[in-house]
């Protein structure tokens, strides 16, 4: 079978990877914590995620059918490091949902015509209308993360968003959108882990792209500018929840109950959705611990 880019990361993990990181991916189990100071040994056992998703996502349907009735506006934004399970949360936020009420904006790069626009444009038009969750995987966030690692944009261009950004959420927040900012933070042996599984399987190698090779020599040039945009874009309006995801089952029930218990829906059962995992849903000052 060919790999996707002639095979460079399991290149990068047999030569390049630290010895540390490469050591505790050999010697793991499918069901290990690759993490030392993750605060589970292994990630939950199905039966019990698959008890407490159902529950959750009987609260969720309860959520959209509020959210229609009331014409309120909801955009869950998620970013995190590549392969921290974006994608995988939002699918089971949407799962038993109406589609056509819970959108999904991916973007990609931007247009010649974008990258002349004000920075936040192209995002407005995604903004939910009334009745709607929106979905963002990844967000306005790239200019202070991916952009910057990659050279994307220029010093001046990434100080203008982070003197922007706090006044632009306010503003979305101040017109009655319901904001929500997920960090989803993977440690780097289990991230690894997570790219050679997508590299080894047909169906998942499409989820790798050329930054996701390119990432992976750049592990601490991404934790500066996560920790500099966390701090900078953090406020009372707009706050950021961060998600410990190396167990991406207690990663989606975290970031659920996180929406669900903030919102004072219609039949909402508090008792079934549970408290949210203090453990696994962190303040952004202790993001990387």
């Amino acid at each position: 079978m060919k790999l996707p880019f002639d095979g460079a990361i399991s290149r990068y993990f047999k030569a390049k990877a630290p010895k540390s990181v490469a050591k505790r991916i050999t010697g793991s189990d499918k069901d290990d914590i690759l993490a030392d100071d993750f605060p589970y040994a292994e990630r939950m056992d199905r039966k019990s995620y698959e008890k407490e998703i159902k529950a959750l996502q009987i609260e969720l349907v309860k959520l959209q059918a509020w959210v229609k009735d009331s014409g309120a506006r909801i955009a869950i934004v998620f970013e995190g490091r590549d392969a921290a399970g974006k994608g995988g949360t939002i699918k089971r936020f949407r799962e038993n949902l109406n589609p056509r009420g819970a959108r999904v904006v991916a973007l990609s790069k931007p247009s010649e015509p974008e990258q002349s626009q004000w920075y936040f444009q192209r995002y407005i038009d995604h903004l939910p209308s009334g009745g709607e969750i929106t979905f963002f995987d990844r967000s306005w966030y790239n200019r202070g993360v991916v952009e910057h690692v990659f050279g994307f944009c220029t010093p001046d261009q990434r100080k203008r968003f982070f003197r922007q950004v706090n006044g632009f959420e306010e503003a979305l927040v101040d017109d009655g959108i319901i904001l929500f900012k997920f960090w989803l933070n993977v440690s780097r042996p289990e991230q690894l882990r997570r790219f050679l599984a997508r590299e080894g399987d047909p169906l998942k190698q499409w989820k790798l792209s050329p930054i996701d090779v390119k990432g992976l020599e750049k592990w601490e040039d991404y934790t500066s500018a996560i920790g500099e945009t966390l701090d900078k874009s953090h406020s009372a309006h707009a706050p950021w929840s961060v998600i410990r995801s190396d167990d991406k089952r207690r990663a989606r029930l975290t970031a659920i109950r996180t929406v669900l218990h903030a919102i004072d829906y219609k039949n909402k059962d508090v008792k079934a959705i549970g408290p949210v995992n203090s453990k696994i849903c962190i303040g952004p000052e202790n993001w990387d611990a």
